[in-house]
């Protein structure tokens, strides 16, 4: 080329490196193709590593299912015999990364509040497709100019259906951030990678890592030990801290649970409004059975089945609190308890808020049968989907959605802003009304208007789930509507998706309600 810079494939111009480490380095390129700048990574294997180009293809396959303004965007990958190793072409972050941010010194609890919901969007999507990040840590999270976070390096990732490319025995992962279950063979678990942002979110405040110690041995043991010194400087997002850092991966709360705790953090930190507190658990337990001691998803567990009721003080707003599924988990119903003095009956394998009287703030618990969100009040209607819609619209002015996610209870979904169409803000639907939650940011996916789907094919794709994705008996379900779907040549799709307390699985259909992908419980 004239400009005497190198190219890959023909058509990237490499300008300068923007950062490398042991496996390899990220450039700033330029795509003579379609005059745009992007990153392009270069991935250098380790000598005898005859796997490396195995997880550069499985990172960029990693990313290419995942659609969110949270989660770099791969562009391309160059796989050719011209080139000696595979180069990921991804969308250039023109920011720091979040260990530079911190480098100057820890963060106000409101702003770190505001970057952990930012991550935990994009492990959402991540997690919703079957992904998980498994190395969350500040060098992996990269700053928009916006001050908006965006995960990064998904080299080590999980995929829902791969198998893996470590060694049995082998933890890969950052050892600091590394979740006490992943050191005991526990693998697969979407709560590792929310310990991992708790730890973040620790760092971020405190100005300093809680597992660190002078040797990789010594904070092997703290890890597997699980006690972390207290956050003095975290305010309201010790609450967060306290729900995320315990060591049983089964305690940790469901992600929307802990995005609303963050939500809550952010407003408590600016505005002084309290925040719940959340005392340690009593744990009834029985023994694993001889199978599942052996199983290595279970191996290191010492409770499967759990009671909890916690003891907090009445905060106005706080949602439920259900159990997770990977995936996500849909909001349930309110109930209150049938005894007085803070007693509530909660169904095994779940955690509940509950306040003295009685009265659940948080959680799937019940007094007669369990709450599977399927009961009354359920949105997951057509006429319910369609009033929640025409609600918004007149709050908006406008009927261009972003990303829709539909539970039993609520609606949650982003609004192009007027005369700023290049922004948008984000909505909710609940109860009968509208509301607008707070900013979006910067809108980079299409939109879809939302009243052009034919809702009336939601039932009948609810049942053909039930039938087909493994998951008899569902303790949650939820939709989203993603305007421009990867996998299926970027149209307007709907996904379906169920969870029980084993996981999750999901179907994804045109806006006609003709399926076009089942991944079904394996």
């Amino acid at each position: 080329m004239e400009s005497g810079r190198t190219t890959v494939d023909g058509r990237f111009e490499l300008i300068e490196p923007l950062g490398s480490g042991g496996m390899g380095t990220v450039w700033r390129a330029y795509d003579l193709a379609l005059h745009r700048e992007v990153a392009l990574k270069e991935v250098r294997p380790a000598e005898g590593d005859g796997k490396q180009r195995e997880r550069v293809l499985r990172e960029a396959r990693a990313l290419a299912r995942i659609s969110h303004r949270n989660v770099v965007a791969i562009h391309h990958i160059v796989d050719t015999p011209a080139e000696q190793f595979p180069w990921i072409v991804m969308e250039l972050i023109r920011g720091r990364s979040l260990s530079e941010h911190l480098a100057v010194g820890p963060m106000h609890p409101a702003r770190a509040a505001q970057i952990g919901r930012g991550i935990l969007a994009g492990l959402r999507a991540a997690h919703a497709v079957g992904v998980l990040h498994r190395d969350i840590k500040p060098a992996n999270v990269l700053m928009r100019e916006d001050d908006s976070p965006v995960l990064t390096d998904f080299g080590i990732a999980a995929m829902a259906g791969n198998e893996g490319l470590t060694s049995t025995g082998v933890v890969i992962g950052s050892l600091d951030y590394l979740a006490p279950e992943r050191l005991n063979g526990i693998e697969g678990h979407p709560a590792s990678d929310l310990w991992s942002l708790g730890m973040l979110l620790f760092t971020a405040v405190e100005g300093y890592q809680p597992m660190h110690r002078e040797t990789s041995v010594a904070t092997l043991a703290a890890i597997m030990q699980g006690t972390l010194p207290p956050a003095r400087h975290a305010g309201p997002l010790s609450t967060v801290l306290q729900a995320l850092l315990v060591t049983d991966p089964d305690h940790r709360p469901p992600a929307e649970v802990v995005d609303n705790l963050l939500a809550h953090a952010v407003q408590s930190a600016t505005s002084g409004a309290p925040m719940p507190h959340l005392p340690s658990p009593t744990v009834t337990s029985r023994p694993l059975s001889p199978a599942q001691a052996a199983s290595p998803r279970n191996r290191g567990l010492a409770v499967v089945a759990t009671v909890v009721v916690v003891a907090a003080a009445t905060i106005a707003g706080l949602l439920l609190w259900p159990k997770s599924g990977t995936g996500g988990a849909a909001e349930g119903q309110p109930a209150t308890t049938a005894q007085s003095g803070g007693t509530a009956l909660v169904r095994p394998g779940s955690t509940a808020l509950v306040a003295p009287g009685g009265t659940v703030l948080a959680g799937p618990a019940t007094t007669d049968t369990p709450d599977n969100g399927l009961n009354n009040g359920d949105l997951l209607t057509p006429d319910g989907i369609r009033k929640a819609v025409t609600a918004l619209e007149q709050l908006t002015g406008g009927q261009q959605f972003t990303e829709t996610t539909i539970y039993p209870a609520y609606l949650s979904t982003g609004v192009p802003v007027k005369d700023q169409p290049t922004l948008y803000d984000e909505y909710t639907y609940r109860d009968g009304r509208g509301s607008r939650t707070g900013p979006g940011g910067e809108l980079s996916t299409k939109t879809v208007a939302l009243r052009s789907i034919d809702w009336d094919v939601i039932p009948t794709l609810l049942q053909t789930a039930e039938a087909q994705l493994g998951i008899p008996h569902p303790t949650n379900r939820y939709l989203i509507i993603d305007p421009e779907w990867t996998f299926n040549d970027d149209k307007p799709t709907i996904r379906v998706y169920l969870t029980d307390d084993y996981g999750g699985a999901y179907l994804a259909a045109d806006v006609d309600g003709t399926v076009v992908t089942v991944m079904p419980r394996k």
